[in-house]
């Protein structure tokens, strides 16, 4: 990625959840004949939500369980992760080189005003768009820290590879069990966070998934001028011999 080619930390911001006491589907550690069996009454339970903090350049998480992510709960706890993670990074340098400015990553104007409030960038943050990561108190405070704040488009949160990491950790954590208890389930996912950890899986764009989509692209066949595409070759329509014929007499080519 751009940003981590030019030492600065890229990190991704997610909240996921709630995730139900339900039975979840999926894989279960069940021995051969046995199939895993669920109780057939609904038992109404607490919910709980999953805080997240990727850097996919290195795959490193930190992560959080919570009954709830208001702003209340969520904001001091990405402060107190992102001081965490500022304290590893190298000093702001004297001379600012390319890609710390904030000019260098706000397309608007303004964005020059940036470098006479702030410091110079240290890291980015990718965030979507919620309205408490607008918050006032946040955004003065990740300024104040050297912390870009870039924010997905709407319907563009697949851009958020946070988004990606906790897909992988609930299927890891809760597929094909019934938990009874929030606090079960919250343990569950804070074991899971650790296992990642101590294995943790850089993320890229592309990949091999990516280039099988490209050449799968690449097979289809444009039509007009729309983008629409089809899996084979239109055969043209086939004219007949009176076309032809009609067709050269009106250049003057028939008799």
């Amino acid at each position: 990625m751009l940003a981590e080619r030019l030492g600065l930390p890229l990190w991704c911001e997610d909240e996921a959840g709630p995730y139900q006491t339900i039975p979840l589907p999926g894989y279960a550690w069940q021995l051969e004949g046995t199939p895993g069996r669920q109780d057939h009454q609904y038992i109404r339970g607490k919910t709980c939500k999953f805080l997240t903090l990727f850097r996919p350049a290195t795959g490193e998480l930190r992560a959080k369980p919570v009954d709830q992510s208001t702003n209340a709960i969520l904001h001091p706890w990405l402060k107190e992760e992102l001081e965490a993670i500022l304290k590893q990074c190298p000093p702001a340098p004297e001379l600012v080189p390319e890609g710390r400015r904030w000019q260098d990553w706000d397309p608007f104007p303004a964005a020059e005003q940036l470098d006479r409030m702030y410091p110079p960038l240290r890291m980015l943050l990718i965030l979507d768009n919620l309205a408490g990561h607008y918050s006032r108190d946040l955004v003065s405070w990740c300024g104040e820290h050297g912390i870009g704040l870039l924010y997905t488009p709407c319907a563009g949160s697949w851009l958020n590879m946070a988004e990606s990491v906790q897909r992988i950790l609930i299927r890891r954590a809760l597929e094909g069990h019934h938990i009874y208890d929030v606090e079960i389930l919250k343990d569950w996912l804070a074991d899971t966070i650790e296992g990642w950890n101590r294995h943790p899986t850089p993320f890229t764009w592309g990949g091999k998934r990516h280039a099988r989509r490209d050449r799968a692209y690449a097979r289809r066949h444009r039509q007009g001028g729309s983008g629409a595409t089809t899996q084979y070759v239109l055969p043209r329509r086939i004219r007949s011999v009176r076309y032809y014929r009609h067709i050269g007499n009106a250049i003057g080519l028939g008799k």
